[in-house]
């Protein structure tokens, strides 16, 4: 009885996902028979052991959605009479702290964040920034500029415009517009790129390669340079795969000795609970390898334990 339940319970939950658009193949989904004033018990017991229980922490917030963990959080302030992003400050550090923390926040809080994160200080993080801009849908932009403005009581757009330059910010017939004229009109290209749908471009991009001696790439890295280039490219690679993109992006940071763990926890807390499924897909298939396998053997300790809870599995 209780197994068929959980069949119906998981079965109702993707049915839930399948919304406009494209259905989400999350690989961290609510937990069934969800007890929060108990998991919120238990970490309060894992903060306060001498040592700290990380393992009992992990176990518990990457294997609940981001609304589970949020009434986690409810019931550990009325328990311990503190804040539970507070008391995980102060009982974690370096990369297992970034991962979990970034759990504690929705997606749209995560990514605005995250926008936040790479426009601090000396310098802009373009390549976080380009990323993050022209991989998420209208939808997801949307809902990011709407809890950046909750958040920081200040506009994304006029944060990213005052951290970069004006072209980069504009981007939210291509080939009369570059490689067939001499002088490249950008604001053509952005028009085309930020005000056309994503099925609407792709058979652009096909129909490209028939009218131009370059595919939309080659043109794009003929024409425009600096951080337009990179945005643009980014924009291609999502709309023609962005599960590839994202699969290419972990596969690239997992690449040297030096893991670019910034770059892995980024992409696997914004994408465990919208589409990381098919980004795993995307990875075993490109790359030879499961992602599961890949953290493996380019991660350790509790911060590796995480990544494999929130990758769900291996391919």
């Amino acid at each position: 009885d209780s197994i068929q339940n959980i069949i119906i319970f998981q079965y109702l939950y993707f049915l839930i996902y399948v919304q406009e658009g494209e259905p989400k193949c999350p690989t961290v989904v609510p937990v069934y028979d969800f007890n929060p004033e108990e998991d919120a018990a238990k970490i309060e017991t894992a903060i306060k052991t001498k040592g700290i229980d990380e393992q009992k922490i992990i176990e518990i917030l990457t294997k609940r959605s981001c609304s589970q963990r949020a009434e986690i959080a409810f019931e550990y302030e009325k328990r311990a009479k503190k804040d539970l992003v507070s008391a995980l400050k102060g009982a974690l550090s370096g990369s297992l702290e970034h991962l979990i923390l970034g759990l504690m926040k929705s997606t749209a809080q995560y990514d605005a964040s995250e926008l936040k994160s790479s426009m601090k200080g000396l310098g802009t993080d373009e390549e976080t920034l380009i990323e993050m801009v022209c991989s998420r849908s209208k939808e997801e932009l949307m809902e990011i500029k709407k809890v950046y403005r909750e958040m920081f009581k200040k506009e994304l757009e006029k944060d990213v415009s005052g951290d970069t330059s004006g072209d980069f910010i504009t981007i939210t017939s291509l080939y009369e517009a570059g490689v067939n004229r001499k002088g490249t009109d950008v604001t053509t290209w952005i028009s085309i790129f930020s005000e056309r749908s994503v099925p609407h471009l792709q058979k652009v991009f096909e129909r490209y390669k028939r009218y131009s001696p370059y595919d939309i790439k080659e043109s794009i890295r003929k024409e425009v340079k600096g951080d337009l280039e990179k945005s643009f490219l980014t924009l291609v690679e999502c709309m023609e795969n962005k599960h590839l993109y994202f699969a290419s992006r972990l596969n690239d940071a997992m690449k040297s000795k030096s893991v670019k763990d910034k770059v892995v926890t980024r992409i696997i807390v914004s994408r465990c609970e919208v589409d990381l499924m098919k980004v795993r897909t995307e990875f075993k298939r490109n790359f030879g390898k499961s992602l599961y396998q890949t953290i493996l053997e380019h991660t350790k300790g509790d911060y590796q334990r995480a990544l494999l809870n929130l990758c769900g599995g291996d391919d």
